[in-house]
């Protein structure tokens, strides 16, 4: 096409043997055949039974020679990615404009193949099939094939990896074993066996729990916590599968307790998702929502580990581009901002800046006399409102029927006819007039979201104008200089803004169809060279258009994203979803007109004002009821002894919490101590100190966190630094052993050990707080206090 000659592609054939992705318009034919809302429990599985042989030295070394095999595989992968990617980088910029993005568009696959393949090294292979056909099926991060296409590793989102996670004794699901396989790097250092047919066992086998994996799933629990957020691809449990399995389409709420596995959840489905709808989603991406930056940095590696690199994570405060809101203010103004009341204010005040002038304004022009009349103001302000176009937009037409209204007047003083469509100078020459600028912008004033909510808080008779609802208390609340710095709460009513106000797209509309065009065209160009090539099975002809399209290496979808506040995304994932006010959700919504949402949290655990206490309350207005709930109930984290005294603090504050069933008892997880007052934060730093050696001990890394109000997370921090424990002008660092956080900033977090000091004064904050900060240990909860505790301690 065109002239290119085939000469200049890359040989392109390996990638058909990289996955066993479903191909461009495959999805998974295999579905849940219980409702995502069902919620198992730990009550033990009919005569599921462990294989009394699992982990001796034979069948380790076995499997051994299996994941041996595997690695030489992807070792193999790696190095002609490698070479591909060398190979093409070799051939430099020369050629032609479109031969050099041609070049381009492959290297950055290739990098990106690259980059996947070196993201799942650890724990590659984790599970084994055994199946009723007398056929094995390894079970893993990605799928893998040898040279000859024959299976070697099955991806763990595939429809034939599912009954993995669901097989039971009682639906079988075709497997008659099902093996966990521990490595340690590529060293495989032991096995358990779930067997499903009891022929299989020569006498009675021991009766296990109801966790699937219950040995790989404890020893992970067991482990030393670190700065990051491990995924539990190889542990997943059956309630965990079905929801992230879950159907595409409208808003799931997943509903759960701390320690439920909620964000690995909603991970491990934005990984799902786009595999098994990957044709779907490519393009258009998958967001997903957190809490804090803090929090993003905790789960970032989770996805690449999964297999995927392509989904955006950010926060509410970072949604709308050229906006850094990193100041700060009270909760109850935050709360203010948040309600849905919020939307009305801000459409008030954009109508506010179209108005009539109280008297005529008369205008000079080449000694001709023209009147800037409220009449005809208010005529072409009605005429512009009709078109129902944003406030900037609709400007446009105002300004064009105000002018053609002067140009009749200017005409009538003329003594000779101009025709209607000979007038442009007069046009041209009465927008240029400075008077006539002025009196037009002062009837439809031009505005951006940032003016708009910035003379809301700076200009006490525009807010009240706006919002008569808010009382005189509230009003004040808000008020604040021009210049200060944004917040997340000021973000949402930023968007709402930059929605009704619009910007001026004539040349963006030229510009797109320009682009529609020359994008028709390179789409049908990679849909040749796919052909060509034999890459169809990798990448779609459209993502390949993508990666062609400006001459070189294109925007990733993030980047994109991020510079494109009308961005719109196939799913939305939000995490700790019950802290976002009615305002957030609006912001939200409009990222996902398809309503494609997995929303995660737990109303027990809000801490924000403007959060949500029902799900039903604060969904049904924006959901119009259109959403389903399913829940989680087993508490993987937290030991039980810690996990009751939580939930009696949570119920004798009144929280709805979630029923939850701790999976695990650990001996003497919970220790409260009273201390004097004036002692608290020496003897919390030494109680972490001590802590941490005993982690380190038990399981050679570990980290323990220091959770107090932020009126004494001064006076902590030093003593953990008197102690040795934080350097001593040391910020929060997730990779230390030892920090010092608030429960909000804890929240969605684990430590091995956390020190609680003062809980009195957590919960004269919020109940939602405590709860938070009492469940984010693995091993132990230390509480140190000098006033009495809660009800419920």
């Amino acid at each position: 096409m065109d002239g290119r000659s085939r000469s200049s592609y890359p040989t392109w054939r390996e990638p058909t043997t990289w996955s066993d992705r479903p191909g461009p318009t495959t999805s998974p034919t295999t579905r849940p055949t219980t409702s995502p809302t069902t919620s198992p429990t730990i009550a033990p599985r009919p005569r599921r039974t462990r294989d009394v042989t699992a982990g001796t030295d034979d069948e380790i070394a076995r499997e051994q020679a299996q994941v041996d095999v595997v690695y030489g595989r992807l070792d193999d992968l790696r190095g002609q990615t490698r070479a591909r990617l060398a190979e093409v980088r070799r051939q430099g910029p020369s050629g032609s404009p479109q031969n050099r993005s041609e070049r381009d568009a492959f290297a950055t696959l290739y990098e990106d193949r690259l980059a996947q393949l070196e993201a799942v090294e650890e724990r590659l292979v984790f599970g084994r099939l055994d199946l009723e056909d007398d056929s094995r099926r390894y079970v893993g991060r990605i799928g893998l094939t040898d040279p000859e296409q024959t299976p070697l590793l099955t991806d763990w989102r595939a429809p034939a990896a599912q009954a993995f996670y669901r097989a039971t004794a009682a639906h079988p699901d075709g497997v008659r074993r099902r093996r966990h396989v521990v490595t340690r790097g590529r060293t495989v250092t032991g096995v358990e066996d779930e067997v499903l047919d009891l022929e299989l066992l020569d006498g009675d086998g021991a009766e296990l729990s109801g966790l699937s994996g219950e040995g790989a799933l404890l020893a992970g629990l067991r482990a030393g916590r670190t700065g990051r957020m491990g995924d539990i691809v190889a542990t997943i449990q059956a309630e965990q599968d079905r929801i992230i399995r879950s159907e595409l389409g409208g808003a799931l709420v997943v509903q759960g307790g701390p320690g439920t596995g909620k964000t690995a959840v909603a991970l491990h489905r934005a990984a799902y998702l786009l595999y098994a709808h990957r044709r779907l989603l490519e393009r258009s991406g998958v967001l997903l929502v957190g809490p804090s930056r803090t929090f993003l940095r905790y789960i970032d590696q989770v996805l690449p580990s999964l297999g995927e690199t392509g989904v955006v994570t950010t926060t509410v405060a970072d949604l709308v581009p050229g906006v850094v809101a990193d100041g700060t203010e009270p909760d109850e103004v935050a709360e203010i901002k948040g309600r849905a009341i919020m939307a009305r204010v801000v459409e008030r005040a954009v109508r506010a800046r179209q108005r009539v002038p109280a008297e005529p304004v008369e205008v000079r022009i080449d000694g001709r006399r023209v009147v800037v009349r409220p009449d005809d103001v208010a005529q072409a302000i009605a005429r512009a409102r009709r078109l129902h176009r944003p406030h900037n937009l609709a400007r446009v037409a105002f300004v064009r029927d105000m002018l053609s209204r002067l140009a009749n007047q200017y005409v009538s003083q003329l003594a000779f006819e101009v025709p209607a469509d000979e007038r442009g100078e007069i046009v041209e020459e009465l927008r240029s007039t400075r008077e006539v600028r002025i009196a037009l912008n002062l009837a439809w004033m031009p505005m951006s979201p940032q003016k708009l909510v910035g003379d809301l808080y700076s200009r006490p008779w525009r807010l009240a104008q706006a919002a008569p609802e808010l009382s005189e208390r509230d009003r004040a609340l808000l008020a604040r200089p021009a210049d200060a710095p944004w917040t997340p709460a000021d973000v949402p009513l930023l968007d709402e803004a930059a929605e009704l106000l619009g910007e001026d797209d004539q040349a963006d509309r030229a510009q797109a169809r320009a682009a529609a065009d020359a994008r028709a065209r390179e789409v049908a160009y990679a849909r040749q060279v796919l052909e060509q090539t034999g890459g169809g099975a990798f990448v779609s002809a459209e993502l390949l258009a993508d990666r062609f399209a400006g001459g070189g290496p294109a925007l990733t979808t993030a980047e994109r994203a991020a510079a494109d506040r009308r961005w719109t995304y196939g799913h939305v994932v939000v995490d700790e979803a019950q802290e976002l006010s009615a305002m957030a959700w609006r912001i939200l919504l409009r990222r996902v007109p398809t309503r494609s949402l997995t929303i995660v949290g737990d109303v027990a655990q809000t801490t924000s004002p403007a959060g949500a206490r029902s799900w039903a309350r604060m969904l049904d207005p924006v959901l119009r009821g259109s959403w389903r709930q399913a829940d989680l109930t087993v508490n993987y984290r937290t030991p039980a002894a810690v996990a009751d005294v939580a939930g009696r603090v949570a119920d004798a504050a009144g929280l709805p919490r979630s029923p939850l069933t701790s999976a695990r008892e650990v001996p003497d997880a919970l220790v409260v101590r009273q201390v004097p007052g004036d002692e608290l934060e020496r003897r919390a730093a030494a109680v972490a100190a001590d802590a941490l050696e005993e982690v380190r001990d038990a399981s050679g890394g570990g980290r323990v966190a220091l959770l107090a109000v932020a009126e004494r997370q001064e006076s902590v921090r030093a003593a953990a630094a008197d102690a040795g424990l934080l350097a001593p002008d040391g910020a929060p660092d997730l990779d230390a052993p030892v920090v010092v956080l608030t429960p909000l900033a804890a929240k969605g977090l684990e430590f091995d050990v956390v020190v609680l000091v003062e809980p009195a004064e957590v919960l004269a904050r919020s109940a939602g707080d405590l709860y938070v900060a009492m469940t984010r240990p693995t091993r132990t909860l230390h509480v140190l206090h000098a006033a009495p505790l809660p009800s419920g301690c």
